[in-house]
């Protein structure tokens, strides 16, 4: 698939089948979300890959913040995808200081790019995900056993597409674009 397709073609994925999305498969992901771009190339972006259910049910449980829509897509979903940042590198110079007036804002850009990276190499692959916002990261890296300055970015669920998604309605480039 060429990447102007699989860019429009990829949907969120809500619902998966119970088969298994191999570690080989996850693998083959993370090497080409590995190549997303960061501040400075500073790489600072984890991938923390969660197969045991008691820990994706406890993650679901615990850290959902009571909404439950996001509850039952971790209960349901084959892996859960921990995005991780390494803290006070992207956006920062050597002394501390930021480099840019969006002050610690930068790290979760760069933790987006990888996100939506990963999203459309799994959908290359025939995985489906959605990248979930809605959760307690301070609870998850707990859970998780996530070391000190690191911090978790987001969630995403992962698994074979139960069904096909039909695509939701877009905006108009002329609706979108503007210049001057």
């Amino acid at each position: 698939m060429d990447a102007v397709e699989c860019i429009k073609t990829r949907r969120s994925i809500r619902a998966f089948k119970e088969e298994e999305v191999s570690r080989e498969t996850i693998k083959e992901i993370i090497d080409v979300a590995r190549m997303a771009p960061t501040w400075k190339n500073s790489q600072t972006i984890r991938y923390v890959v969660v197969e045991d259910k008691a820990v994706k049910e406890k993650i679901a449980n615990e850290a959902t913040l009571g909404f439950e829509h996001n509850k039952g897509i971790i209960g349901k979903c084959n892996k859960l995808v921990v995005v991780v940042q390494i803290n006070k590198r992207c956006g920062y110079e050597r002394d501390g200081s930021f480099s840019t007036s969006k002050g610690t804002g930068w790290e979760m850009f760069d933790a987006g790019v990888a996100a939506q990276t990963f999203c459309l190499a799994a959908h290359e692959k025939g995985v489906g995900s959605v990248i979930l916002g809605i959760f307690d990261d301070a609870k998850v890296g707990e859970i998780i056993g996530l070391e000190e300055g690191k911090t978790v970015a987001t969630l995403i669920p992962i698994g074979y597409p139960e069904a096909e998604v039909t695509p939701t309605p877009r905006k108009e480039v002329d609706d979108l674009l503007s210049f001057i």
